[in-house]
């Protein structure tokens, strides 16, 4: 019988929490623009952008993380360019006085492994900076390998963001 896995990853990062933390609430439709590396398209399915029971779309390159990840550099100039993975989610939970964000997913690359998939985004001030945690939790549809591609792409997605904010 299938159990509920869970796997995470923390970012230290330089940028302020509220500053992170409002990206990803209120900025998610320029995510394009902001982390051309990998996300190459978003799309609101249902809902508003910043809402609870928001459905986004995304298409994004998560397959070539794991061979690039220890040469990658933060700029606009890189682009993994692999095959592009969509992901169908549902904003779950915002909690703007926590710093949170819960999505679940509905359809896509993940879901093809996994009976479900919930990932949660949480920053916390650290110093000047934050701690960036993402947490996934999910139940695989037969005994196939954790995820764990997926850990790489949150920590790469949480690096490019914060130079982004850095830059702004």
């Amino acid at each position: 019988m299938a159990q509920i896995r869970k796997m995470d990853c923390q970012v230290e990062i330089k940028s302020q929490a509220d500053k992170f933390y409002d990206v990803f609430k209120t900025k998610i439709q320029q995510m394009p623009k902001i982390c051309t590396q990998l996300i190459k398209d978003v799309k609101l399915v249902q809902g508003d952008w910043d809402s609870n029971g928001a459905v986004i779309e995304w298409f994004y390159v998560a397959n070539e993380i794991s061979k690039s990840k220890l040469k990658i550099k933060i700029s606009s100039t890189n682009d993994l360019s692999g095959k592009s993975e969509k992901f169908l989610e549902e904003t779950l939970d915002a909690d703007v006085k926590n710093k949170t964000i819960a999505f679940r997913g509905l359809e896509g690359e993940i879901m093809k492994n996994c009976k479900s998939w919930k990932t949660t985004l949480k920053v916390t001030p650290k110093g000047m900076g934050s701690l960036v945690k993402w947490t996934a939790e999910y139940e695989n549809k037969t005994s196939v390998p954790d995820p764990v591609i997926y850990l790489d792409f949150y920590t790469i997605w949480t690096n490019i963001v914060d130079a982004y904010i850095l830059n702004a």
